[in-house]
């Protein structure tokens, strides 16, 4: 922890991983407010290095894992949460994260955390795919969320949602027209959140903050 080492929050080195999928210089920004080692890399060694990791993207659940394997970084990113290190999905990243997902078919993700990915329902009151700001409802007390305002607003855009084996995983849900799902999710030290904090304003400036916190 911070009172036996020499690291500051300025000083961390944070991997932001490269698989062809994400969106990877607005969160450089937002972490570059926090720390002054924030890089973007699909290098193994650089990647197996950081202090703490975030996995990002957009897109198909098939096309991220496709990403990750064609770098060698699958087996990289299970032995990095292995090791205790702080790791963030965002968004498609926080679905790789889980052990299935069935976008155009079924495929196996990371399995980093029990559970899977499904479609959001049909909606009588709700367009799909949700793109917009919606409310986070904090479900279990998180350093993720220190500070935060129990109202707090994020960004989201996705058709698909994570789906827990276990409610004991869930870190906050959303309610999209009337239906409720998971919108923050982690076990251990592998998090992971269906919307953008890098998109979400000085809420997400804030949980980005935390998160790279943990790596002191």
């Amino acid at each position: 922890m911070s009172g036996s080492s020499k690291k500051n929050l300025k000083t961390i080195r944070v991997a932001i991983v490269d698989y062809g999928i994400g969106n990877l210089y607005s969160l450089r920004k937002a972490c570059a407010k926090f720390t002054e080692n924030a890089v973007i890399s699909e290098d193994p060694d650089v990647i197996s290095s950081a202090d703490a990791i975030i996995l990002p993207g957009v897109g198909a659940f098939k096309a991220g894992m496709e990403g990750l394997k064609k770098r060698n970084l699958v087996k990289i990113i299970k032995r990095i949460t292995a090791s205790g290190k702080p790791i963030l999905g965002i968004c498609l990243g926080a679905q790789l994260m889980l052990e299935k997902g069935y976008e155009f078919g079924e495929f196996n993700g990371l399995g980093l955390i029990p559970g899977k990915v499904v479609p959001l329902p049909s909606l009588k009151n709700a367009k799909i795919p949700q793109i917009g700001w919606n409310k986070l409802r904090f479900y279990k007390k998180s350093s993720l969320f220190d500070s935060l305002n129990p109202k707090s607003y994020v960004y989201f855009v996705h058709s698909y949602i994570l789906k827990p084996a276990s409610r004991s995983n869930i870190l906050a849900e959303t309610s999209y027209g009337g239906y409720k799902f998971c919108s923050a999710i982690k076990s251990g030290n592998a998090y992971g959140t269906q919307f953008h904090p890098e998109k979400s304003g000085v809420v997400g400036l804030k949980i980005i903050e935390n998160f790279i916190k943990l790596a002191l």
